[in-house]
């Protein structure tokens, strides 16, 4: 009977655990390039994905990975305007995610006196050793 309850937690804990193919995508709001050729931008923060916001985090880089697939973001950005003591609302935004492709969401705000902002995609970069089918 131990056997058989061992068994099925190790089976509950491992089935629980994010696994990744040969193939994934990554989403981050780093900036690409700093500073950005955009006006009004700053970096974002992903506070949700898919109505989750606990991340497997990519060891030595700070992207979130994530299925390929469509998916909705939840995310932050701080205010531009120097001296603002309060947040920003949150934007919602839908991506459609490419495999084996990293994706710099950024802030595009109205003005650099503003709070009002709308989310963009900055940059799409290849990930290296992402394989977009499994070798057969």
């Amino acid at each position: 009977m131990r056997k058989l309850i061992s068994a099925t937690a190790t089976a509950l804990m491992l089935s629980s655990c994010q696994t990744w193919g040969p193939s994934w995508s990554e989403v981050t709001g780093e900036r690409w390039t700093v500073p950005s050729a955009e006006f009004n931008t700053a970096p974002t923060a992903v506070n949700l994905i898919d109505g989750v916001g606990s991340f497997q985090r990519v060891p030595g880089y700070g992207g979130i990975k994530v299925e390929p697939g469509s998916h909705v973001l939840v995310l932050a950005a701080a205010p531009m305007s120097a001296g603002w003591t309060g947040g920003t609302d949150l934007e919602t935004f839908k991506l459609d995610f490419a495999p084996c492709k990293r994706y710099y969401i950024n802030a595009r705000y109205d003005t650099r006196l503003s709070t009002s902002w709308k989310p963009f995609v900055d940059y799409v970069e290849p990930i290296a050793g992402c394989t977009t089918s499994a070798a057969k």
